[in-house]
């Protein structure tokens, strides 16, 4: 199950009929209010400009804050504290990566900025143009968001059958429909600016609940920080060994590379995920981009370590075996410590602590899915309709109306492999989707800014042969067979002994990369010589293209 159902399934078990109702009523509030600020805030007029990017209106600050929103998911919202809560180590260490993501993004903001208009597309387009590096580009975007878009609808539309009591047969894939139906809503009518907003509404909602959650921590255990560790360390199970990394994935040395695969993979591929590239494209230049970015890097860093002290606060309170038996990889330790110290204040401040927690938890999600689903739904309308198949010849008008086609495209496709996956642990679409980022994206990206040699070939290599590498790889792993917590559980023909394939497959993208530009034919067409002019004005010189 993923971490939303459980969650779902613990407030129905545990909350009274009041927390339920406080919390169904603030879902329902967000969602009314979500809806409103797409439609005040959506594109005023159809160009391309106000419905990919905003029109680029938005500050620094906000930026930043939309930013932020994109790289808080409910995998980091319960995933991360739940590690540190049954792990230690393991778990900080992982919230430790989430950050450095976003400080590999801050090397790459400027530069990708100046290179790319409003998709993936456009700065592979600015080395290689062409109708093939369109495609190779949304391939690449539709290969990560997808798995992506899939994992979080599934685990909504169970989690809300759960939340508003729904058990009969085929409730959590209405639901699913439900908030599919949701977040094509948000997409077309908001556009940039109006996802954008969610996605600040809901960093202030989360932030809010995270330091206010953290407080109680700290101010349970008198505010000493020493005192904290010791009841984290007494209270986990494992005493003076909480601290020792092993506890995730095992100490052998399977599990160590296993552990740090899954680390590669958050630091690399959550630097490059399409819906995060194409947010940067929101900015003005390089130099905005850059600063936004750097306020990102200063949100996140007070929203993990409230992240980090939840996690040993749920060991110290809760007690590890207590949310072990809730869920063996932690991933309620947030909810659980919410209700042990509500139960600690006066009845409605309990029940409003609680229902912070939960609402963050449904919030994160809903807000995710729209910035996946306009990446995914750009690379649709801009790179593949607009000018791979039309060579850019394609009224604004017509590429914004093939945008929203595009949305309810990609959502309804979302929406039907999520009902139909209802049931199934989709958590490890999670390593699969960072894996691919990871391993096509980022080399793409990084050969494409700063190798003069990269060519066409070379960017093919990476993107096809990445992702084919990546997705075998994925199906030869733990996480599709040989686990009870595998895709296929029934079934066992794993050939690669980890959960997260990213230490093999990230290499071989850039290899990939490096060989296809190698054999690559040397001769360069006008175009391309063009092509390299343009790349070195916008990207080593810094001139900016409206």
């Amino acid at each position: 199950m993923s971490e939303l159902t459980l969650a779902a399934g613990l407030l129905s078990a545990t909350s009274g009929s009041d927390d339920r109702t406080m919390v169904v009523t603030a879902f329902m509030a967000f969602i009314v209010l979500s809806l409103l600020l797409c439609v005040m805030a959506g594109p005023e007029d159809d160009t391309t400009a106000d419905f990919y990017t905003g029109n680029r209106t938005l500050t620094p600050a906000q930026n930043a804050l939309a930013l932020t929103g994109n790289y808080i998911s409910a995998a980091t919202l319960l995933g991360v504290s739940g590690l540190v809560a049954v792990a230690g180590y393991d778990g900080i260490s992982l919230a430790v990566s989430s950050c450095l993501a976003v400080g590999v993004f801050l090397l790459l903001a400027g530069p990708l900025r100046q290179a790319g208009r409003y998709t993936l597309g456009d700065i592979f387009a600015l080395r290689s143009p062409g109708p093939s590096s369109r495609i190779a580009a949304a391939t690449a975007t539709l290969a990560v968001c997808l798995p992506f878009l899939v994992l979080q609808l599934a685990g909504a539309g169970s989690a809300t059958a759960l939340l508003l009591g729904l058990n009969g047969p085929g409730a959590a894939q209405v639901c699913t429909v439900f908030v599919g139906l949701l977040m094509i809503g948000y997409t077309v009518l908001g556009g940039m600016r109006g996802t954008s907003l969610v996605q600040i509404v809901k960093v202030a909602v989360v932030l809010t609940t995270m330091v206010t959650l953290a407080f109680l921590v700290l101010r349970h255990h008198g505010f000493a920080p020493g005192a904290l560790l010791t009841a984290a360390e007494q209270g986990s199970g494992f005493h003076d060994r909480y601290f020792e990394p092993g506890h995730a994935v095992g100490e052998s040395a399977a599990g160590r590379l296993d552990f740090l695969s899954l680390q590669l993979s958050v630091v690399l591929g959550g630097a490059c995920m399409p819906h995060v590239l194409m947010r940067i494209n929101s900015a003005a230049d390089g130099a905005t981009a850059r600063r936004a970015t750097r306020y990102t890097i200063a949100i996140m860093a007070v929203f993990l370590l409230c992240v980090v002290i939840a996690g040993l606060g749920a060991a110290g309170v809760v007690g590890g075996q207590k949310i072990r038996a809730v869920d063996s990889g932690g991933q309620m330790a947030l909810l659980l410590l919410a209700e042990e110290l509500g139960g600690h204040t006066s009845g409605l401040a309990g029940s409003v602590l609680y229902t912070a927690v939960a609402c963050s938890v449904f919030v994160t999600v809903l807000a995710v899915v729209a910035g996946i689903a306009l990446s995914a739904a750009a690379a649709l309308a801009h790179d593949l309709h607009a000018h791979a198949a039309r060579g850019g010849r394609m009224s604004e008008r017509r590429e914004v109306r093939s945008a929203r086609w595009a949305v309810g495209a990609v959502g309804g496709l979302g929406i039907f492999l999520a009902a139909t996956a209802q049931g199934r642990n989709l958590q490890s679409l999670t390593y699969l989707a960072l894996a691919l980022a990871a391993s096509t994206v980022l080399p793409a990206c990084l050969y494409g800014l700063f190798w003069s040699r990269y060519n066409l070939t070379g960017l093919l290599w990476t993107v096809y042969g990445g992702v084919l590498c990546t997705t075998v790889l994925y199906v030869c792993s733990l996480s599709f067979s040989g686990t009870p917590t595998s895709l296929l559980p029934e079934h066992d023909f794993h050939l690669v002994g980890l959960q997260s394939t990213a230490a093999i497959a990230v290499p071989l993208g850039f290899l990939l990369g490096w060989a296809g530009s190698a054999v690559g034919r040397r001769a360069r067409s006008t175009d391309e010589a063009a092509a390299d002019l343009r790349w070195r004005e916008r990207v080593l010189v810094g001139v900016r293209e409206e």
